[in-house]
């Protein structure tokens, strides 16, 4: 029988490789919440399990010295600082995957709808996200910051010094205070584009490219008030029940930022998990955030990867059977 010339071997073999569809994953960016850091060991952990599971890189983008900036930082200035450095990291130009955690997922918002120049975000995952505001301060504890902290609230929350050194009062929104919230607050009227007569365009296109929006609400979270807005609900103008859903608000029906435009595109996933606020187990963060950090295109190459595998295998086959070459034939000689 006819050997099977080395060169057919390596013709073959380029030809294989120059088939094969090169994978690639999207990396993702970690926004964390208030009076957390990048560094701390939880937060070093939550985005390393991300990366491993979902062989994606992540990053943690640190603002600042990360905890005390995320209290005293207007959020229009820590924005600002997360738009540059996701624009500097060159691994996130093709575009990529956003998990914002809390506090953080107001900053993610904002860089999705604001951050101009910046790479495009596929999908963006929210956990506890303080979407629709809330009522009440974040619980923060007794010592001596956080009964600055109260005083500072006390003050009023919608003063232009409260608003430029304490970060949660960008998202506070008292339901009857509606006037005062939508002329004071710097931040979430602009974010949810609540403001009649300024409504920016952009923003909500921006909103509203968006692969997927992920939804996550903590089913025992005591710390966001209404624990709803994590799903945008919150309560209406004027009144502090009943909590409306997001599919009740104007912002969903006016569809002021895109929310209205993706729900009924099928790409918001409203999630809801056993816990308190952000104590989320590693089988939930399996199964609702790792599927989203894996790259759609990726999973269909190698779909795509297994029938070309299948077709050259075919190939293969039937040139070895017209030089004569079988399956049972060694393909080293031993000379004795």
């Amino acid at each position: 029988m006819a050997s099977l010339p080395l060169s057919i071997i390596l013709i073959f073999i380029i030809c294989t490789l120059s088939l094969i569809p090169s994978l690639h994953s999207v990396p993702f960016i970690v926004l964390h919440g208030i009076g957390d850091k990048c560094s701390s060991q939880g937060g070093k952990k939550f985005t390393e399990l991300l990366s491993n599971w979902s062989d994606s890189q992540g990053y943690c983008i640190e603002i600042g010295d990360g905890g005390w900036d995320s209290w005293t930082m207007p959020l229009l200035e820590q924005t600002a600082i997360a738009c540059e450095k996701v624009k500097n990291i060159s691994e996130l130009s093709e575009g990529y995957n956003l998990v914002g955690l809390s506090q953080g997922t107001m900053i993610g918002r904002g860089i999705i709808e604001w951050c101009d120049g910046a790479p495009p975000v596929k999908n963006f995952i929210s956990l506890a996200g303080i979407h629709a505001g809330i009522a009440s301060i974040p619980f923060c504890g007794t010592e001596w910051f956080c009964i600055l902290m109260d005083a500072l609230i006390k003050l009023e929350v919608y003063s232009e010094y409260v608003q430029e050194h304490l970060a949660p009062s960008g998202y506070i929104k008292i339901p009857t205070d509606i006037s005062g919230y939508l002329k004071g607050c710097k931040f979430l009227p602009k974010l949810n584009n609540e403001i009649n007569n300024t409504r920016n365009s952009t923003y909500k296109e921006r909103f509203a490219s968006l692969q997927n929006l992920v939804l996550i609400m903590f089913e025992q979270d005591s710390v966001l008030v209404p624990k709803e807005t994590s799903w945008f609900g919150y309560y209406p103008d004027g009144a502090f029940d009943p909590i409306l859903p997001a599919q009740e608000t104007l912002l969903y029906i006016e569809d002021w930022i895109g929310l209205k435009t993706l729900d009924e595109a099928g790409k918001v996933k409203f999630i809801n998990v056993s816990g308190g606020h952000l104590e989320i187990s590693q089988s939930d963060m399996k199964t609702y955030i790792v599927p989203y950090l894996e790259d759609e295109a990726s999973r269909q190459m190698m779909i795509t990867e297994t029938s070309y595998f299948k077709w050259l295998s075919s190939i293969w086959n039937l040139l070895l059977e017209l030089v004569g070459f079988t399956e049972d034939q060694p393909l080293l000689r031993t000379v004795y």
